[in-house]
């Protein structure tokens, strides 16, 4: 499954235990086995080799659970351990933070868990207890995933903001192809008036007096000071500031000006209209203030795809190349859902790569931006996301459900989301450059590999 979601880290702590009993018992038996050792240095704590074997037995146990490609041996340890770097040096911050989630918080985390698989607390403990995980043991890494996840809280999701421009930004992007545009513009424009019967060499005169203004106003110069000064229009007192409007009340010719400039940029060209010449610069757009029948409506997309993940046994080139084959087959006549049963490596591959209908933001960000493109029954080329390569066709589009408020709290979470996964990405990735970390032994070996 990719959908793009965020997901309770008490949800995936249960995960990683109860989808691989095989891997929780190898947890348990595995302590015996090895002699411990050091095997790297995170800030003042370390990582031994007794816990890397640990987790990497229940990660290759998990990705063998959901039919995923295993890594071979060497290269899944040194990513198992990189993981296992980072998490500690979240541990770390989150201690300096003063983060503590204590025993009350995990118990009530884990008795919602196990409502959730319909069991009580006790029945439940005894079942993970039945696969060899000691108690203790879950409940250390439930409040491992509830401290990392109340730490991102704090330091990145709290910080994140989204205006009401990039909300009417992310709806109008994300209609499909061929949507009209739902966004009420403001704009600010200078009329240089011109009969429409105007013999030429008076055009070309208002033509080169308006070309010289277009300039100053490229070059920076105050828009609202050059359009009192020289605009011929009624607004020209309020710098010709025409406040917002929608699309519809507007010439064509302006609409399409606009429509590929970012919020206070002035349009390149000079704008001819029925009054004469224009210069336009957009100031912001925004959600449409009109009625609920006009207001933006957010579209769900009806959509399949076939996952190939990209592993030893299947490289980039080769990946790509099958699914340009399926591709040129399916536009024989060949069933697309036939090929996603055979060859898919996702989840949904049992229902022909089916995956419903899909909300803005539920998706990867390559994904979307690649079915968003798409007219319905149309198939993309291959598609690279953190996932592999997909093959994806859209099925068919509607508008959601709800009250345009409610679709636009939902376009905000949407953007909330992605904005707060870029924020936190880049935010680790700080974290790493400052802290210090040392491997050792073979790890060490690998890692300058």
């Amino acid at each position: 499954m990719f959908r793009s979601t965020v997901i309770a880290a008490s949800i995936v702590a249960a995960t990683l235990i109860l989808s691989t009993p095989a891997g929780a018992q190898a947890l348990s038996n595995g302590k015996a086995q090895v002699a411990d050792s050091v095997v790297a240095v995170v800030n003042d704590g370390v990582i031994t080799q007794r816990e890397l074997d640990e987790r990497t037995r229940l990660v290759a146990q998990r990705l063998q659970q959901q039919n995923a490609p295993v890594p071979p041996a060497d290269q899944m340890r040194q990513q198992v351990l990189d993981q296992m770097v980072l998490e500690r040096i979240q541990l770390q911050r989150a201690k300096e933070d003063g983060i503590n989630i204590d025993d009350a918080t995990v118990n009530r985390t884990l008795t919602r868990l196990a409502q959730q698989n319909q069991m009580t607390l006790d029945v439940y403990r005894s079942r993970i207890e039945a696969q060899g995980v000691p108690w203790a043991v879950f409940m250390r890494d439930a409040r491992t995933e509830l401290t990392l996840s109340k730490l991102r809280e704090k330091e990145v999701d709290s910080k994140i903001t989204v205006s009401d421009g990039e909300v009417a930004n992310y709806i109008a992007s994300q209609r499909g192809p061929g949507a009209r545009n739902t966004s009420d513009l403001r704009l600010q424009h200078i009329m240089f008036k011109l009969p429409s019967d105007a013999p030429q060499d008076q055009v070309q005169q208002v033509q080169a007096k308006a070309d010289a203004v277009l300039k100053q106003a490229q070059s920076g110069d105050d828009f609202e000071k050059l359009a009192k000064n020289n605009s011929q229009d009624t607004d020209a007192n309020k710098g010709g500031d025409l406040g917002y409007r929608a699309p519809g009340t507007l010439p064509a010719g302006i609409v399409t000006a606009v429509s590929t400039l970012r919020p206070g940029q002035v349009a390149p060209q000079l704008l001819r209209t029925d009054g004469g010449f224009e210069i336009v610069k957009l100031v912001d757009r925004r959600a449409s203030q009109g009625t609920a029948a006009d207001a933006p409506k957010l579209v769900q997309t009806h959509v399949r795809h076939i996952l190939l993940r990209v592993s030893d046994g299947m490289s980039e080139q080769a990946a790509r190349q099958r699914l340009l084959d399926i591709k040129q087959q399916v536009a024989n006549g060949g069933d697309f859902a036939n090929f996603a049963r055979t060859y898919s490596q996702d989840g949904s591959a049992s229902q022909g790569g089916d995956l419903g209908w899909i909300s803005p933001g539920e998706t990867v960000p390559e994904f979307e931006r690649a079915m968003n493109n798409l007219a319905d029954g149309a198939v993309s080329d291959p598609v690279r996301s953190e996932y592999g390569y997909h093959l994806i066709q859209v099925l068919g589009r509607r508008e959601a459900e709800g009250s345009a408020t409610q679709q636009l709290d939902i376009a905000r979470q949407a953007i909330g989301q992605r904005k707060a996964e870029q924020a936190y990405s880049d935010w680790l990735r700080e974290l790493r450059d400052t802290a210090y970390v040392q491997y050792k032994g073979i790890a060490a070996q690998q890692a300058q590999q």
